[in-house]
């Protein structure tokens, strides 16, 4: 049998991962001087214009301001008549403190208040997680969304390192897969929209796209003859970033995990310090995953998680293998339990959460990148 898979990827100049990328920056800031910094900021940005809201409960001394501009900086969001400038846009700040309704469960577990346990940390809110690993690729990700991902890299890195010197920030990818037998077997489509200056002809971007970014990313041997291409296809894209469309944090969710290839539970990641679980317990929970199948115990893997806020351990534990587990999926849950704290302050603890690392996953995936903790194999 087969079918067609399709996951898209986002430049760090879409207007989305603009502020994304602003709201881990703050985070960052906050944890390289307060590793116990409670951080939820959220960035909307729109025509010459940054809002930077949400909050902060910290000891650390940090000019949100200029760590915004920095980020749009190195985005290189330098124009305002094309995008955005990071010089001359305004920046504004309406940041508060945690909720002390909300820190009463983060600060001290249910659990704790009632005496069953030592753990002193809550989940920072209730929710559903979930982790996804698959050994299609070597880095236990889903073909589309890998590709797609890899290929929006390569459009920052050909405009960034000037080898493709009229491509300006924002920018898509798309890429369709064909499966046989849920098999990765060929690509089918892929699509290409990218931001660029106003003096250059469509037929020369396309063929530098083709050349320099799509023939550098994807291996020759699954493209073939009937594979389709859609670069720029409404024939022009000068005018982007915040200045074509308002961006938001958040708003990239599956973007940031696994393309729609697994399911997702709905809370985003950037800006949220660690004790919020949507952000803490996705990361473990792909962790947990990509072990699960890296020790062949299973060729795919997708792992719930369940939480009631103030409360520490999780509600329950739901594990998927599609039928390829080598062992039972009960087995793989008692083994979850066994071997690994799922309560907030267990998952920060064994990942290294508390460390500045998060402006790292803002872009291309917050998975499968091998330098981060969630992503490295142990033995079960």
């Amino acid at each position: 049998m087969r079918k067609l898979f399709t996951s898209e990827s986002v430049t760090e100049g879409h207007p989305d991962k603009l502020c994304d990328y602003i709201s881990d920056s703050v985070l960052d800031a906050c944890l390289k001087e307060d590793k116990y910094s409670r951080v939820a900021c959220e960035t909307v940005a729109g025509k010459g214009e940054i809002f930077i809201t949400g909050e902060i409960t910290s000891n650390a001394n940090i000019d949100i301001e200029q760590i915004a501009r920095n980020a749009i900086k190195e985005i290189g969001y330098d124009n305002e008549n094309l995008d955005m400038d990071y010089r001359t846009c305004k920046i504004n700040l309406n940041i508060s403190k945690q909720s002390p309704d909300i820190a009463l469960g983060v600060d001290k577990s249910l659990e704790d208040k009632k005496g069953e346990s030592i753990e002193s940390m809550g989940a920072g809110d209730q929710g559903i997680m979930f982790g996804f690993a698959c050994d299609e690729t070597d880095a236990y990700m889903p073909l589309p969304i890998y590709l797609a991902h890899k290929l929006s890299k390569k459009l920052t890195e050909v405009r960034k390192n000037r080898v493709i010197d009229y491509l300006r920030p924002d920018g898509k990818t798309q890429v369709t897969i064909e499966y046989e037998d849920n098999k990765p077997l060929r690509v089918d489509t892929i699509v290409i929209s990218t931001q660029h200056n106003e003096d250059i002809s469509l037929e020369i971007l396309r063929k530098d796209i083709k050349e320099k970014v799509i023939k550098e990313v994807v291996p020759a041997e699954l493209l073939d003859e009937n594979t389709k291409y859609y670069i720029n296809p409404t024939g022009r894209f000068v005018i982007g970033g915040p200045l074509g469309d308002s961006g938001l944090t958040g708003r990239k969710i599956i973007v940031d995990t696994y393309g729609g290839y697994s399911r997702h539970g709905g809370g985003a990641f950037s800006g949220k310090d660690p004790s919020k679980v949507d952000r803490s317990a996705a990361y473990m929970a792909r962790f947990i995953a990509k072990n699960i199948v890296a020790n062949k115990l299973a060729k795919k893997c997708e792992i719930q998680f369940s939480y009631a806020i103030g409360v520490a351990k999780p509600v329950s534990i739901y594990v998927d293998t599609f039928g390829t587990g080598t062992i039972k999926e009960e087995e793989i849950v008692d083994l979850i339990y066994k071997k690994f704290e799922l309560t907030p302050t267990g998952i920060i603890n064994y990942l290294n959460l508390r460390s500045p690392i998060y402006t790292k996953t803002t872009n291309y995936g917050h998975f499968g990148k091998n330098d981060l903790p969630w992503e490295k194999i142990i033995e079960l």
